[in-house]
């Protein structure tokens, strides 16, 4: 990629003059009393950075349906409004992540009375998304927003940068599409297309491409939790011409942990498990692959290295996730490039907090 400014009204236009604060340092001066919605790891990580910086939280709430007569990190679990009762005016931040609508519409609701954040903290990995990381890769950051496919691309990576430096879910709300709005424009799914899913889960992805394409070539199904692996196998076992495969997507070929989680956090990190694990030119190799899906829990990074003769011999379409890692943004478009330089790519995220659903596409 060459790096660049995308030039707008004569004026060289730079992603750091748009830049949101931090919500880190907001907090440190923040006189409003914090308190956390949500238990769980997503918590344990909030918490841990609140930590770091000496920024007190005082209160942790839960949705009516989860309250019990527990503690969590030395602090009651309350309700929401034994809490609002409590402080009035508060600073909540959401401590974990869903796409459900119920939850959604809750969370805006309580946005509506309160100021309402969803701290970024990476799903995999270390180093946060903040105001120095972004100075520090602003070349980096431009050349990527340079070449993105379209306006929307362009206003939908400022979205999620100042969502991930300022924490504000309004940015998510805005940029926001419809789960059907590529396959209606640039992304394309047409009759022979041979389908190599990698993170199929329990086969929710195959279903939905086997909706879109009826007459294709074949589909490879890739899913490494071995508990996920067998909903795979029963969910996908009525479509035609599908290879269900358990294993460990990477660069690399061999045995090595793997977090066996039986659900989507499964992952390289964390193992718990020892695992197989192979490179997508070592799977299939010498196979035509026209379409690639890459949601592997902060792996993606890897894979690509892992598919780069595929990627120079086929050229296939990809959907690859970038919401896993701090660097996602940045590491895949350069990964990607780095094997051919002829693609165009976009970017898209679906209905979620935090920004999760956040995903690349190269064609």
């Amino acid at each position: 990629m060459t790096i660049g400014y995308y030039v707008l009204s004569n004026i060289s236009f730079q992603v750091i003059n748009f830049m949101e604060k931090e919500l880190w340092k907001y907090l440190k001066s923040a006189r409003k009393p914090i308190v956390l919605y949500g238990m769980g790891n997503g918590a344990d990580k909030i918490i841990a950075v609140l930590n770091s910086l000496g920024i007190p939280f005082h209160g942790v709430f839960a949705s009516d349906g989860f309250v019990r007569e527990k503690y969590f990190h030395g602090h009651k679990i309350c309700t929401y409004g034994e809490l609002k009762q409590k402080f009035g005016e508060m600073i909540v931040l959401l401590c974990f992540g869903s796409a459900r609508p119920e939850v959604l519409a809750n969370v805006k609701k309580i946005s509506a009375e309160q100021e309402l954040y969803a701290p970024e903290v990476p799903v995999i990995g270390g180093g946060l998304f903040t105001e120095k990381y972004v100075y520090d890769n602003k070349e980096a950051f431009e050349a990527v927003y340079r070449h993105l496919g379209d306006d929307l691309s362009q206003k939908t990576f400022l979205d999620i940068v100042n969502f991930k430096l300022s924490g504000k879910i309004d940015y998510l709300f805005d940029c926001e599409v419809p789960a059907d709005e590529p396959y209606s424009g640039f992304f394309g799914l047409t009759d022979n297309e041979s389908f190599l899913d990698l993170g199929a889960y329990n086969g929710d992805t195959v279903a939905d491409f086997v909706a879109r394409v009826k007459e294709y070539d074949k589909i490879t199904a890739v899913e490494a939790d071995v508990k996920t692996f067998k909903k795979l196998k029963a969910n996908t076992a009525g479509f035609k011409n599908v290879r269900c495969e358990n294993i460990c997507i990477s660069d690399f070929c061999g045995e090595a942990t793997f977090g066996m989680r039986g659900g989507r956090n499964s992952g390289s990190a964390c193992g718990n498990s020892k695992a197989l694990f192979t490179t997508v030119d070592s799977l299939l190799p010498n196979e035509r692959i026209s379409y690639i899906k890459m949601d592997i829990e902060g792996e993606e990074k890897n894979a690509i290295e892992g598919a780069r003769q595929t990627i120079l011999k086929n050229k296939p379409k990809m959907l690859i996730a970038c919401y896993h890692r701090t660097e996602d943004l940045l590491s895949i478009p350069q990964a990607v490039f780095s094997i051919r330089k002829d693609y165009k790519f976009y970017i898209r995220h679906f209905a979620s907090l935090p920004a999760w659903d956040t995903n690349y596409y190269f064609v």
